[in-house]
């Protein structure tokens, strides 16, 4: 029980970290292209595929990747976010742009969570 309550502790720093993250690029950025959503997407499954490694490869507590993978990162990235994105994109008749968001996201995305993996193998 704890472990669930400390996961979700680290489900809202995750959150908050992504509304932050996503604002700080929004501000630095003209144009409509959700790139703050991306990159947050991109880096936390990245993150998470370094945890994986850690408990795949060198026997790091379950708990870890609960509170670390489940909770932060589950906080921080955020697919249904991607997924409205993705919609309002299609919905403004951008259609390049939404399909090399989801397209580009989802390879991104499982490319970092491979490098992440491959990153924990070799430490």
């Amino acid at each position: 029980m704890v472990v669930a309550l400390v996961a979700g502790a680290f489900g809202g720093i995750g959150a908050m970290g992504r509304y932050l993250a996503d604002m700080w690029v929004s501000q630095r950025r003209s144009g409509e292209f959700p790139l703050g959503t991306l990159l947050i997407n991109v880096s936390g499954s990245l993150l998470l595929g370094v945890l994986t490694g850690l408990v795949w490869y060198h026997g790091a507590s379950g708990n870890l990747k609960l509170v670390l993978g489940t909770g932060f990162c589950g906080g921080l990235t955020t697919w249904s976010t991607a997924t409205f994105e993705s919609f309002r994109l299609i919905e403004e008749r951008r259609f390049a742009s939404a399909g090399l968001y989801v397209g580009g996201g989802l390879v991104l995305a499982l490319a970092a969570a491979s490098v992440g993996i491959a990153l924990a193998g070799v430490l």
